[in-house]
């Protein structure tokens, strides 16, 4: 039975994050050298702004980039808090490792790499707009629920 709310039924797909940012393009250029996601489609919405949508491929979920109209300097919806971010899953772990020598070039590296037993192996990185991009290899739903005990 899926889970409800309002009393109707829930949709169970996670489709997207909606994070704002104070420059598109250069949160595009950002997200396409440091993650596996490429701009997919943009528009630009009265009353919103500019909108990139970013994803690895068209058939999953995305990442929305917001520059609003109304207000130019963006606000950072993750935070500086580790456990506020967004997570991509990587190839490998050489993928991340790459991850972390680039961004280290780039200086948007936050930490890492950690290779943690119920975690994965993964790294923090810093859009420019502040908020957390977690690369990992071990972190997908699969793999974690793989780990835990049966309920």
């Amino acid at each position: 039975t899926p889970p409800t709310a309002y009393g109707r039924a829930m949709a169970t797909v996670f489709t997207h994050v909606n994070l704002p940012v104070a420059d598109v393009e250069a949160s595009i250029a950002w997200y396409e050298a440091h993650t596996p996601l490429v701009l997919q489609g943009r528009d630009s919405v009265g009353g919103i702004g500019e909108v990139a949508l970013m994803a690895e491929d068209t058939d999953g979920a995305f990442v929305s980039l917001v520059q609003s109209d109304q207000d130019r300097q963006a606000t950072t919806m993750l935070g500086t808090n580790p456990l506020g971010h967004l997570g991509l899953e990587l190839e490998d772990r050489s993928a991340v490792d790459s991850a972390v020598r680039y961004a280290t070039d780039a200086d948007c590296l936050v930490f890492g790499p950690v290779d943690h037993p119920k975690a994965g192996y993964y790294c923090m990185l810093r859009d420019p707009d502040g908020n957390n991009v977690e690369l990992s290899v071990g972190q997908s739903l699969s793999a974690l629920l793989a780990g835990l005990p049966e309920a």
